[in-house]
């Protein structure tokens, strides 16, 4: 079992899976990301999202994992979101997944970081019964919000 920070040789499996994430998520749609998006924002002059991919035993990409920094006020630290985290469904009951889950976290140990945290479809029960057995919990108190596409830009341009 092997998880690594993802290289730039990883992208096209990477974004292979990104789709197959979306697919599953019932959103196929909107994975709109090119190669080149994907490169950039992980390789790029000022990395914006950061990432590790698990391989299996024969050596293809299995899983993946991004990420990218937050900072929480409360606690005066930054944290990791985790984005994304997939892992095929014929690897899936191998380890690779909580491996990616317990390297975001050593991660998050290691450079002193307060927080691991993501977002879950709550319909994901297999994802949730994961997520639960590697300690997590939910933040029943907390509601995401999204602006995005025509609300964004009208929000945007109210001031004008």
């Amino acid at each position: 079992m092997t998880v690594r920070p993802v290289e730039p040789d990883d992208v096209p499996a990477v974004l292979e899976m990104i789709r197959e994430l979306a697919a599953y998520e019932r959103a196929e749609h909107e994975a709109q990301m090119t190669p080149d998006q994907l490169h950039g924002a992980l390789f790029g002059e000022q990395p914006a999202v950061f990432g590790h991919v698990a391989l299996a035993a024969d050596g293809s990409t299995a899983g993946f994992a991004l990420w990218f920094r937050t900072f929480s006020t409360w606690r005066g630290t930054h944290g990791i979101h985790l984005e994304d985290l997939y892992v095929r469904p014929e690897h899936r009951g191998t380890g690779l997944g909580r491996e990616l889950l317990r390297t975001l976290a050593e991660v998050c140990v290691a450079r002193g970081y307060a927080r691991l945290e993501w977002s879950v479809l709550d319909w994901n029960a297999p994802s949730i019964e994961f997520y639960r057995a590697a300690g997590a919990v939910p933040m029943d108190e907390w509601t995401v919000y999204r602006l995005t596409g025509g609300a964004l830009d009208s929000f945007a341009a109210a001031r004008r």
